[in-house]
């Protein structure tokens, strides 16, 4: 418990948390990607439509295909020749009854760093959520949560030198969240499963080099 909670505040520190409670680790950027973009949609049901960038990652996309396949709408808002979102055009989509919307950092095929910033603040204006997938970001270029105003953020240890099989979501205080699943109560209940303790450490070791 000492050795995850240590790394637990390492993690915190990459992105600028300046509560360690906020992070929670998962088996990879996939589910931290899935328990952001489902569990966000699900903790408001009257709310059933999401906004995405056309080039998030498939752990995105897919988990808001199946948010479509129950019955939500989803917008996705394409990018111009370098590769960015309008923060106009994604402002435009948003509606009273968005869930949340879903914008990645960087790009991991191109390379492409989004205005997450004016981003996220047009979407606290709104009132909706905003989901950053910072997989390719954490490690690369600075974060700091506690300067944009995003709900949820997406690591995963392996792209920034630690081991395979560990992420961590960062949910912001406040910020609802249903589980994907269920168990034990680990990581405040909203990943239960016993804890990857040996993968968590190294994740640890690897936000604090």
């Amino acid at each position: 418990r000492e050795a995850i909670e240590e790394a637990r505040s390492y993690v915190a520190r990459l992105v600028g948390a300046d509560d360690p409670g906020e992070i929670l680790f998962t088996a990879g950027g996939t589910e931290s990607d899935n328990l952001a973009v489902t569990g966000l949609a699900a903790a408001d049901p009257d709310k059933k439509h999401v906004v995405l960038s056309a080039v998030e990652h498939p752990a995105v996309r897919e988990g808001a295909g199946h948010l479509e396949s129950t019955g939500y709408e989803v917008t996705s808002i394409g990018v111009a020749t370098d590769g960015l979102v309008s923060p106009e055009e994604l402002a435009g989509a948003l509606r009273p009854d968005t869930a949340l919307a879903a914008v990645m950092w960087a790009n991991n095929e191109v390379g492409s760093v989004q205005p997450v910033e004016e981003i996220a603040a047009i979407c606290l204006e709104a009132g909706v959520p905003l989901h950053v997938d910072a997989v390719q970001t954490a490690g690369r270029l600075p974060i700091d949560v506690s300067r944009v105003p995003l709900a949820t953020l997406a690591l995963s240890a392996h792209k920034l030198y630690g081991p395979q099989g560990v992420g961590a979501l960062y949910v912001r205080d406040g910020v609802d969240l249903e589980p994907l699943m269920f168990g034990g109560g680990q990581e405040k209940g909203l990943r239960s499963g016993t804890e990857n303790v040996a993968g968590v450490v190294g994740f640890g070791v690897a936000a604090r080099l």
